[in-house]
C-alpha cells in the first residue's frame, strides 16, 4: 500500500513538473530571445562603427587613398548586391518595411521569407561590408529586422503562437537596443509597427524592451546615441530657423524618399530580364558615383 502510494505521488509530481515546464518554457525562451537581441544589437553597433572607422583610415585624404576608394567602393557595392541576391535573398531594404509586412502575413512560410536567422545574419554582414566600402547606410533599420527575426526564431523554438505580437516585440527591442532608448522602442512599436495600442501585445513589447535594454546597458553602459550639444535657441531668428530647418528637412526627406522609390521601380523594370547581372552593374555604378 505504501509503495503504491509513493509511486502515485511521484507520478503526480512528474506530471506537475512537466506541466510547469510547458508553462515556463515559452516565457524562458522569450526572455532569452529578448536578451539576445540586446547582445546582437550591441555587437552589430560595435562592428559597424569599426568598419566605418577602418574605411576612413585606409582611404585617408591621400592620392593612394583616393585611388583605393575608386576601387574599393564599386567592388564592395557589387559584392553586396551579389550576396543579397544569391546568398541572402530578401535581405534587401532598410529592414523596417520588411518587419511591418511580416506582421500582416498569415502563413508562417510567408513570414519566414522576410524574417529568419539567415536573413538576420545577412543583414548584419551586408551592412558591415557596405560601411567598410564607404556606403552611406545605417544599422538602425536593419537592427529592427534582425530583432524581429531573432524573436520569431525564438517563438518557433519555444512553441509560442503569437507571431504578430512577437514580431512587434522583437522590432521594439531592436530599436531600444540600437538607440539605447527604451521609450523610443515602445513608441516605435505602437506608432510605426502596429499603428494601434494592443494591451496584450504591448505587455510582450515592454518585457522585450526592458530585457534587451538592460543587456545592452550592461555591455556598453549609459550613452547618448545622438551625442550632446550646447546650442540653444535664444533670439527670435533662432526660432525662425528651427521652423525653417524642420519644414525644409521634412520636405527634402519626402522628396528624397519619393525619388528613391521611383528610381528603384525603374531599375527593377530595367533589370527584370537579367536581374543578377544588371543589378550588380547598377550597384557597381552607384559605388563608383559615391566614390
Amino acid at each position: 500500500m505504501s509503495a503504491s502510494y509513493s509511486k502515485s505521488k511521484m507520478f503526480r509530481r512528474s506530471r506537475v513538473m512537466r506541466g510547469s515546464w510547458r508553462v515556463w518554457k515559452p516565457r524562458i525562451v522569450f526572455w532569452i530571445g529578448a536578451i539576445m537581441i540586446g547582445l546582437v544589437s550591441v555587437g552589430f553597433a560595435l562592428a559597424a562603427n569599426k568598419a566605418d572607422a577602418l574605411f576612413r583610415q585606409i582611404t585617408a585624404a591621400t592620392p593612394a587613398g583616393m585611388w583605393l576608394t575608386l576601387i574599393l567602393t564599386p567592388a564592395g557595392f557589387a559584392l553586396c548586391a551579389w550576396l543579397a541576391i544569391t546568398v541572402f535573398p530578401n535581405s534587401q531594404g532598410s529592414g523596417i518595411p520588411q518587419a511591418i509586412a511580416a506582421r500582416h502575413l498569415r502563413e508562417e512560410a510567408d513570414r519566414s521569407r522576410l524574417l529568419s536567422l539567415r536573413i538576420g545574419v545577412g543583414k548584419i554582414a551586408l551592412t558591415i561590408i557596405g560601411l567598410f566600402c564607404g556606403a552611406s547606410i545605417g544599422r538602425e533599420g536593419p537592427t529592427v529586422q534582425v530583432g524581429a527575426s531573432i524573436m520569431l526564431a525564438a517563438a518557433k523554438f519555444g512553441g509560442m503562437a503569437q507571431a504578430r505580437g512577437l514580431i512587434l516585440a522583437g522590432s521594439a527591442a531592436g530599436i531600444a537596443a540600437a538607440f539605447n532608448t527604451p521609450l523610443a522602442g515602445i513608441v516605435f512599436a505602437i506608432e510605426e509597427m502596429s499603428r494601434t495600442y494592443e494591451a496584450r501585445a504591448n505587455g510582450l513589447v515592454l518585457t522585450a524592451v526592458i530585457l534587451s535594454g538592460l543587456s545592452a546597458l550592461g555591455l556598453v553602459g549609459s550613452y547618448t546615441y545622438f551625442g550632446e550639444t550646447d546650442v540653444n535657441a535664444i533670439t527670435r531668428l533662432d526660432w525662425v530657423m528651427v521652423v525653417v530647418c524642420g519644414v525644409g528637412g521634412g520636405a527634402l526627406g519626402a522628396a528624397f524618399s519619393a525619388g528613391a522609390i521611383r528610381a528603384q521601380r525603374r531599375i527593377r523594370r530595367w533589370a527584370a530580364s537579367a536581374p543578377l547581372k544588371r543589378m550588380i552593374c547598377v550597384a557597381a555604378a552607384c559605388g563608383f558615383a559615391v566614390a
